[in-house]
């Protein structure tokens, strides 16, 4: 029997024994399954941006340049809806990024030490590879700037590519991938608030930083009541964009700040299971992000308008080809190389039932690396020549990568993976 949907994890599951191990729990199992799903979701909403860009390239570009002003007199605020998506919407996204990021270090994949050394370390090599692959072909021109980009991995995309394979992939290289993901999660948001963040301004962010605490307070005092908590946030988002740090971060703040460790009630009968705040909120976010949120950036950043003059602009042809072998061939590489490090020097142990050609497959389909992708290339590239290069790059690099990785798990899927 599957455990309650609402029961707080305990243990990793990829280390469950046996037949539970595949089963997962419920909380991670719920959780890969909307990304996967989102996947879906998200495919289908870019190739409706591709066909629209293609067909339509005024009125694309014209729909999502049109500009929205927010507030009135002085307080204004003139935007387009292009930056609504990217700043406003997308903090919803990088919130859950960070409860998700909250949970596993709290009581997921990456509480045990042992068993995040190898994700951590594969993490590590999959970030810093695919950067220096990028940076050879563009150190010292216009588009070196763009060395973020291909250090994502977009772990709905990942997450689809292994829902298809089905048994074919041992339970422990989905934790691998899952712990994989977060931790990259964790470089993109750094990455992101110092490489891609305005100038300072120490006042807007001593603000950000005291709503910030106000709401670790209401979640120490227990306060039960949502209102604080979303005008405390909603302070943290707007005092973080006035202080030159990307909004998102802001997200990424309060999901780190949310109680992962479920509450019980004085009331309770023994055996009932109280649940989290964290968990409660991932839950109600999660469908919004996955089938509303990312599919929404996926049709507005995605419309690549194909045409000769997409390499024209001077390095853009080096970033798209940076881009394309850092997302292939630095993600597989450094993945692959920061976990033969991590288990031959003994401080992890190798992901159960697999090879290392399975771990190299997950390497390569790490290497699809879509939505955080997208978002740094917007925050690198102001240039609508290098923009364009830039997201050639990440569809080619990572359409390729996605075949390549699906194709090694499929032929090298075990016996044992299939009978389930």
């Amino acid at each position: 029997m599957d455990r309650d949907p609402e029961r707080p994890i305990t243990r990793p599951w990829s280390r469950f024994p046996g037949g539970s191990a595949r089963r997962m729990a419920s909380p991670i199992r719920s959780f890969m399954a909307w990304e996967a799903a989102g996947g879906v979701a998200l495919l289908a909403a870019a190739i409706v941006a591709l066909i629209w860009a293609n067909t339509d390239p005024s009125g694309y570009s014209a729909f999502w340049t049109t500009p929205i002003t927010i507030g009135s007199g002085d307080h204004a605020l003139d935007t387009t809806l292009l930056q609504v998506v990217n700043n406003g919407l997308m903090t919803l996204f990088f919130l859950l990024i960070g409860m998700e990021v909250k949970r596993e270090l709290a009581i997921g994949e990456l509480a045990d030490r042992k068993a995040a050394a190898v994700p951590l370390a594969a993490a590590l090599g999959g970030m810093v590879l695919p950067a220096l692959v990028y940076l050879a072909f563009t150190a010292g021109g216009p588009a070196q700037g763009g060395w973020g980009i291909p250090m994502a991995t977009d772990v709905a995309f990942a997450l689809a590519v292994l829902a298809a394979l089905r048994t074919r992939v041992p339970p422990s290289l989905w934790a691998l991938l899952l712990g994989v993901a977060v931790i990259d999660d964790i470089g993109a948001i750094i990455v992101i608030a110092l490489a891609y963040s305005g100038g300072l301004n120490l006042a807007w962010l001593a603000a950000a930083i005291g709503a910030l605490v106000l709401f670790g307070v209401l979640t120490r005092m227990h306060v039960q009541t949502g209102l604080p908590y979303i005008a405390l946030g909603l302070l943290a988002w707007a005092f973080t964009a006035a202080s030159g740090v990307h909004a998102t971060i802001a997200g990424v703040a309060v999901g780190l700040l949310m109680p992962a460790i479920p509450r019980r009630r004085p009331t309770a009968e023994p055996g009932d299971e109280a649940v989290s705040p964290l968990a409660r909120t991932v839950r109600a976010l999660h469908p919004w992000s996955s089938f509303v949120i990312l599919p929404i950036f996926a049709l507005a950043n995605a419309g690549i308008v194909f045409g000769t003059g997409t390499l024209a602009a001077e390095g853009a042809a080096a970033a798209a080809l940076g881009i394309g072998l850092g997302l292939l061939v630095g993600k597989a590489a450094g993945l692959s190389l920061g976990a033969w490090l991590a288990v031959r020097s003994g401080i992890g142990v190798m992901p159960q039932g697999a090879r290392w050609s399975q771990i190299l497959g997950i390497g390569l389909v790490a290497g699809v690396g879509f939505t955080v992708s997208l978002f740094i290339t917007d925050l690198a590239f102001g240039a609508p020549g290098l923009s364009d290069a830039a997201r050639l790059g990440v569809f080619g690099g990572s359409v390729v990568a996605a075949v390549a990785g699906a194709t090694v798990l499929w032929t090298r899927g075990r016996p044992e993976c299939e009978a389930t």
